[in-house]
């Protein structure tokens, strides 16, 4: 699918709502009181990470709109509680997008929740993930206090690499309030090959082709069938589909959506999903059931209930780490064990940030 350029239109039909004074405020009564705050958005990514220790919730979902967006500059700044549906639609009225293609994984998802939990789509070994592309944020620390890092361009340096450790932390540090992220225009043409192999030879491929001039924008193989999708100018596009090989996937937005949302008919059930991250160029791993492969190799899907260690034994001997993504039991760990130098970090971060533990405490892991 080869598109052309949209017209520019900057009209935002979302309020504007600042409500950093009464979170502010609210944050502040409960680290007086050491009581426990459970962070809500739009409650879309709520499956995700650990249970947390029982405590009151802070509303941020209310807490939404524009602040700043210029086009030309590549830069868009917002309130952390707005809804990301609404910027994505915003951004392609002008042409542009999200370079690390979030999944939303429900109607209500909020570009705050989005970067908290550090999800990134399709795009994301291509293009980058969302981390790195945060120029700037405002949070609320535990203290309650108003801090502010980076900038809206990446000459503002200062406070750039903290801006960064909001992404993932799951809410852990402080509370996102507004956030200013970069944006690239959305490629002129795209369109997605797929060919029959088996899971060594796609491994081999995507690692091959990422070496390689081509303009990849994401990379799946299901088993039976491996997906490349590639974007930019259509004179690459083409030059690389000719390379590549490989059929035309029709309604191919529709299966990448599938894989981004977790839609896909691998996706569906109630057996725990565990999430294996590896290097790229790994071999088949030795799971029992079907996988699924993402991310040029890098990213591992299994269903099941294995046994947590030996699987997690079994990432770090490819270089990676797994976690428990869907279901299963919140209450212990779910996150790949850290080693104790970068838990002691960990730790001395959550001091620094929220030194009474009162923020989302134990969503990551149970010390914090």
């Amino acid at each position: 699918m080869c598109i052309t350029a949209p017209c520019l239109s900057l009209n935002w039909s979302v309020f504007d709502i600042d409500l950093s004074q009464t979170l502010q405020e609210a944050v502040r009564q409960a680290s007086t009181q050491s009581q426990p705050l459970t962070i809500r958005g739009g409650g879309s990514k709520a499956f995700y990470g650990r249970a947390t220790t029982p405590g009151q919730g802070l509303e941020v979902a209310g807490h939404r709109g524009l602040i700043d967006y210029e086009p030309s500059e590549l830069f868009i700044t917002l309130r952390a509680g707005t809804p990301l549906r609404e910027l994505e639609a915003q951004l392609a009225d002008a042409g542009q997008m999200l370079p690390f293609e979030p999944p939303h994984f429900g109607a209500h998802a909020t570009i705050g929740g989005t970067l908290a939990c550090g999800f990134s789509g399709p795009r994301r070994p291509y293009a980058g993930a969302g981390r790195d592309f945060v120029l700037g944020t405002r949070i609320l620390n535990g203290r309650g206090e108003i801090l502010r890092f980076g900038g809206q361009v990446m000459k503002n340096v200062a406070g750039y690499d903290l801006s960064r450790l909001m992404v993932g932390a799951l809410g852990t540090l402080g509370v996102i309030l507004d956030v200013t992220l970069k944006v690239l225009p959305r490629p002129p043409c795209e369109i997605t090959l797929v060919q029959d192999c088996d899971a060594a030879t796609a491994i081999r491929q995507m690692n091959r082709w990422a070496g390689q001039p081509v303009p990849l924008s994401a990379t799946a193989y299901d088993g039976e069938r491996l997906y490349v999708r590639l974007a930019g100018a259509e004179t690459a596009v083409r030059v690389a589909q000719a390379q590549i090989g490989g059929e035309l996937l029709p309604a191919a937005d529709r299966f990448w959506q599938s894989l981004r949302e977790q839609e896909h008919l691998f996706f569906q059930g109630e057996e725990p999903l565990w999430r294996i991250a590896v290097a790229p160029a790994s071999p088949p791993l030795p799971l029992d059931g079907q996988t699924f492969i993402e991310w040029g190799g890098a990213q591992r899907w299994r269903r099941g209930a294995p046994d947590s260690t030996e699987l997690q034994h079994l990432a770090a001997a490819h270089g990676g780490h797994a976690s428990l993504f869907r279901g299963g039991p919140r209450s212990g760990e779910v996150f790949h064990p850290l080693a104790p130098p970068l838990l002691a970090v960990h730790q001395r971060l959550k001091k620094a940030f929220d030194p009474v533990g009162i923020l989302n405490h134990g969503r990551l892991y149970a010390a914090f």
